[in-house]
């Protein structure tokens, strides 16, 4: 790397704008026009040299300098949003509907929004915040934050822990505020001091040359920001790993005992009674929501609920030996927590077909005398039913949430909550077996010719809780990192890096002074200073160019 030696005697590493020890300009800023015009000083960084402006040979460098652009971090973060939006306009597959036609991204997308949703399906936006080339994206925006804070924060806080009060009168002509005073005594020069340690100002002198300085903290408001949102992208990649967070969904009928999703086949769940309860017609305060709803509004609703945990090995064919940890009742924004995990009450199925009763007697028969019946569990049917007649009825198709799709009959979902089925029914002796079709509303003859027909009877139902099972370890990374990212708004919004130059000329004297921003202030802080003393007010040089 090439050294640059300024005139003071100091030796400034390639890619330096200001002199490190004396503020002389270097290189390029040395230059003034032809009008004899100040050309004002370039004091992004304090005119230091960074790594980005210096080498560019090895892949290293190449790669480093590509990450330190703020619009290649900046290209990214817009990648990043325009594909976070366009991942919202459907949902995501892990929040396909439980009562969707099929639980297969491939099917659901297109059978529910046409082409857009196959596109959608097809490009991987369906599983978006997952995906590989999301999770690189938001993995480059964090290196670009490194990057760009580390290109920058080194030789800022080199150039600032090492100002001195002595500057070039280069350097001070070439300020954005500047003024000359022919002459000051040494009790104007002593208020001046004064002065501003008035403002709270901390002033180093060196042989005379006075250094005002306040708010320097304000220059790392950035690098706190950086270091805020690092940490809040950490944690979002945190929340795709198992250990940190989960997040899943589970039905349980009233009576039914399953085990909890995400917990490894260790915490079951029984729902021992599911209720609604819902607000009082007669109740004006309620009556126009009532209305507006068009029915019942719900008040409440909740699952009383047993948690189990297993205790002991699985035994194949076995039922696992359980032990209960917990019992209570889980409501809307009342959740029940155990161990690591909380279950919230976040929706029910209610008139859920539990099970049915059907009878057969002959078709001939006007009094449709029963010859028989048997009982159908929703969840669990079985193959065949013996009758006490000698009647045998087989299910040969069971279709839990009945519909039609292209003259052919299939089920909307796995619920029982429109359910039909197709019977065989195998009459004793050596009678043709006899095909019929039933479901609510819905008794048919496949042939025309049965001698025995199929009717409900009876039926049970229930309602079905749907529990959302979470839990979330990543919640103090984001309360972390929003609050260092706070911190560094708040440096950066409400103070500002003022300094304030003054060097002696002979009798006279030389004022200048700089801000990374809020320059009225600044002026109005050296108006109050050299108030009541001989020295001229700065003029705004921008003003000038």
């Amino acid at each position: 790397m090439n050294e640059i030696k300024c005139e003071c005697g100091h030796v400034n590493p390639e890619g330096t704008v200001l002199c490190e020890a004396c503020g002389k300009p270097v290189q390029e800023n040395q230059h003034i026009d032809g009008n004899d015009q100040r050309k004002l000083l370039n004091m992004r960084y304090e005119g230091s040299a960074r790594r980005s402006r210096t080498y560019n040979k090895t892949i290293v460098d190449k790669i480093w300098n590509f990450f330190s652009s703020v619009k290649v971090a900046v290209w990214l973060i817009v990648i990043a949003l325009i594909a976070s939006g366009v991942g919202t306009i459907f949902p995501q597959e892990q929040y396909i509907p439980a009562d969707a036609p099929s639980q297969d991204p491939s099917i659901f997308y297109e059978a529910e929004y046409g082409i857009l949703g196959k596109i959608f399906y097809q490009l991987g936006f369906h599983n978006l915040y997952g995906s590989w080339w999301y999770l690189l994206i938001i993995a480059a925006i964090g290196v670009s934050l490194v990057i760009c804070s580390i290109d920058r924060f080194a030789p800022l806080h080199k150039a600032l822990k090492t100002q001195r009060p002595k500057r070039h009168t280069q350097f001070l002509k070439r300020q954005r505020l500047y003024s000359e005073t022919g002459h000051v005594t040494d009790e104007e020069k002593d208020k001046l001091v004064t002065g501003l340690k008035k403002r709270r100002y901390k002033v180093y002198e060196e042989n005379g040359h006075i250094l005002a300085e306040k708010g320097r903290f304000s220059r790392w408001g950035p690098y706190v920001n950086h270091i805020g949102l690092i940490i809040i992208m950490i944690a979002a990649l945190l929340r795709m790993t198992p250990f940190m967070y989960l997040d899943e969904y589970v039905w349980v009928r009233e009576g039914e005992q399953t085990v909890i999703p995400g917990t490894n086949e260790e915490f079951y769940i029984k729902n021992e009674n599911f209720k609604v309860e819902t607000y009082d017609e007669d109740d004006e305060r309620f009556k126009e929501a009532i209305d507006k709803q068009g029915g019942m509004v719900e008040e409440n609703y909740q699952t009383d609920a047993v948690i189990y945990k297993k205790s002991g090995e699985n035994v194949a064919g076995e039922d696992p030996d359980l032990e209960k940890v917990n019992e209570g009742d889980i409501r809307m924004n009342q959740p029940m927590k155990f161990d690591k995990y909380t279950l919230y009450q976040s929706g029910f199925q209610k008139n859920e077909f539990q099970s049915m009763t059907f009878k057969v007697h002959e078709t001939d028969d006007p009094d449709e005398k029963s010859l028989g019946s048997f009982t159908v569990d929703m969840t669990d049917p079985k193959n065949t039913y013996q009758l006490d007649n000698g009647l045998s009825v087989a299910v040969s198709q069971y279709y839990p949430d009945y519909k039609m799709d292209d003259g052919e009959p299939t089920s909307k979902t796995n619920y029982p909550r429109n359910p039909a089925f197709v019977f065989t029914v195998d009459p004793p002796g050596n009678q043709e077996e006899e095909m019929s079709f039933v479901g609510i509303g819905r008794n048919v003859d496949a042939t025309g010719e049965n001698d025995y027909k199929l009717g409900i009877q009876n039926f049970n139902t229930r309602f079905a809780s749907g529990l959302s099972v979470k839990y979330d370890y990543t919640i103090p990374f984001f309360i972390i990192g929003a609050l260092i990212f706070m911190i560094g708004v708040s440096q950066g919004m409400y103070w500002q890096h003022r300094r304030i130059w003054l060097r002696p000329e002979g009798e006279g004297i030389m004022v200048a002074g700089h801000t990374n921003k809020n320059w009225f202030g600044l002026k109005k802080d050296i108006e109050s200073i050299i108030e009541d003393t001989n020295v001229n007010m700065v003029d705004d040089q921008q003003e000038l160019e």
